[in-house]
């Protein structure tokens, strides 16, 4: 069982058919700008999650407004025969009443497979709030949740990457 102190960690990637250098290029120049658009999205997919849940816990609402906040994008060359990757890390919470909601610290990277098609993976955690409470209602529902939301998060991200950059960048 997840204590209220342990972290839970959350990994999920998609692929974008874009090339590395572009994809990092936006990345680079437009990180936050990107970021908010996709939590808004995910935030209200969140809450037809939520929806279809509240049910089982009696009312309380489980969607959330998020404020996202990128901490740094750096790249790291790739040394041996390895590809480079940029790194993003950036964190979460809710706009309102953070201490009774996750706050999630992650990290974006992306990296190229091929000339025209990139890999973004999101890895975080997030330690559930309310202590044994929180622990619990995480175990019940509260993880499928965070799943969930980091899942469409990512995938918003993507289609954001698809929609700014051209096909043939």
């Amino acid at each position: 069982m997840t204590s209220a102190r342990h972290p839970r960690t959350l990994r999920c990637y998609e692929y974008v058919e874009r090339p590395y250098a572009a994809v990092r290029t936006l990345l680079h120049d437009r990180p936050l700008e990107l970021f908010r658009q996709a939590t808004t999205s995910a935030a209200t997919r969140a809450e037809e999650i939520a929806g279809s849940l509240r049910i089982g816990v009696a009312g309380v609402e489980l969607g959330v407004q998020v404020s996202i906040h990128v901490r740094s994008v750096r790249d790291e060359e790739g040394v041996a025969g390895m590809s480079p990757v940029t790194h993003v890390t950036i964190g979460w919470e809710a706009a309102r009443a953070p201490s009774i909601f996750p706050l999630m610290s992650a990290e974006l990277s992306a990296w190229p497979l091929t000339s025209s098609e990139t890999q973004i993976e999101i890895e975080g955690e997030y330690t559930p709030p309310l202590g044994p409470l929180g622990t619990a209602i995480d175990a019940a529902i509260g993880h499928r949740i965070a799943e969930a939301s980091v899942r469409r998060f990512l995938e918003d991200v993507v289609e954001r990457i698809r929609n700014e950059l051209p096909a043939n960048a």
